[in-house]
């Protein structure tokens, strides 16, 4: 159990995949400007990860290994990933669409993020069982939106900070994410 929950801080605050890896930085910047945005954006990653997670890994031992093309495991997972991002589109449009209005673009893009691919073939170079792997690929995107939200709140408040001409919008935010990535690094030696 020890082991279980190290693997999960591990993967939210110590090898944040945003802060640590610098994967995943096209939604980190783009849908962080508003809480909401930022949420909702947040609680997709988690669903598409969780699920292609657990469809790419079925895969991977139920078929590939099994018919020996275990080579095919990243055109397999980037069609997994592919069909649970439509899919994720498809319910938050019919559902919500205000949310799918104000994801814009960045809902179709976690197609080409590279963190829901990174899970799916990290899962399987770690040779986690079923347990590690569903723990793994839960905590990675909750660590992507617990960033995600923080970086959210610090930006709505600076919209409203005086800050010199030359640093507002994206300037100030790489510095934020900066000294964001700073502070999770003190987090090194937790476990």
């Amino acid at each position: 159990m020890s082991e279980l929950f190290s693997l999960f801080l591990a993967a939210v605050l110590i090898n944040n995949i945003v802060l640590t890896k610098f994967l995943g930085i096209c939604p980190f910047l783009g849908v962080s400007k508003k809480l909401d945005s930022a949420f909702g954006m947040g609680v997709s990653v988690i669903f598409v990860i969780v699920g292609a997670s657990i469809m790419s890994y079925g895969l991977y031992y139920l078929v590939l290994v099994p018919l020996g093309i275990e080579y095919m495991k990243l055109i397999t997972f980037i069609l997994v990933i592919a069909t649970f991002v439509q899919f994720t589109e498809m319910f938050i449009k019919k559902y919500s669409p205000a949310l799918y209005k104000s994801l814009g673009i960045y809902l179709p893009l976690i197609t080409t993020n590279c963190v829901v691919l990174q899970v799916a073939l990290d899962n399987i170079s770690n040779e986690f069982n079923f347990i590690e792997m569903v723990i793994y690929s839960f905590a990675v995107p909750a660590g992507f939106m617990m960033v995600l939200l923080l970086f959210a709140t610090i930006r709505e408040r600076l919209e409203t900070s005086e800050i010199p001409e030359a640093f507002k919008g994206n300037p100030i935010a790489l510095v934020v994410a900066a000294i964001m990535a700073l502070a999770f690094s003190a987090f090194a030696g937790l476990v």
